[in-house]
């Protein structure tokens, strides 16, 4: 009896999806959302559009799946060294970009996803980094952080024809972090 082994970090299964995560970026940068197809991704993966179909199901999947990775941080969050101050950057720089029509896209595809707590996942361990850094500080918990600053930014972000206003963000955040 063959036992078959789990997917090797760096195997072709991950070539395989970097390379579609990759054409899928190109191809989002390069025509309108609307436009993409499996078959155009899996020619600029040099992929079949089966393996395409077989791994994410179709369209919306995958676009979810490259949205999640895209959301995942390159580095940690800015550190200010203030609670106040590393919140309030994290704050304005996540409005910032899920403000952009790509931004609002992928929170748009996320919710596509058949996971997607993972976004929650995300933000939270940003968060959390954020609140770790000032162990000796009466501060909120990662709970309250996401309902009453991330929450309300996502809300508008995608059901409001304006998004959150700045100003609007900072007493979002005075609120979060007012005992």
């Amino acid at each position: 009896m063959a036992i078959k082994e789990g997917l090797r970090p760096g195997g072709r299964s991950a070539r395989v999806q970097e390379s579609v995560h990759s054409a899928v970026g190109d191809l989002l940068e390069e025509q309108d959302r609307a436009t993409v197809t499996v078959p155009q991704i899996a020619a600029r993966a040099g992929v079949t559009p089966s393996t395409i179909y077989r791994r994410w199901g179709d369209l919306s999947v995958l676009l979810a799946d490259v949205a999640l990775a895209r959301m995942r941080p390159e580095s940690e969050p800015a550190n200010t060294g203030s609670l106040h101050g590393d919140v309030r950057a994290w704050a304005e720089q996540y409005l910032d970009e899920m403000s952009s029509e790509p931004g609002r896209n992928m929170l748009r595809d996320v919710q596509c996803s058949t996971t997607p707590a993972v976004c929650a996942t995300i933000i939270g361990g940003q968060l959390q980094t954020i609140l770790d850094r000032y162990p000796d500080q009466p501060k909120p918990s990662v709970d309250r952080l996401i309902n009453l600053v991330a929450a309300p930014t996502v809300f508008r972000l995608l059901f409001s024809a304006a998004p959150l206003e700045v100003e609007e963000l900072h007493w979002l955040i005075e609120t979060a972090l007012s005992q």
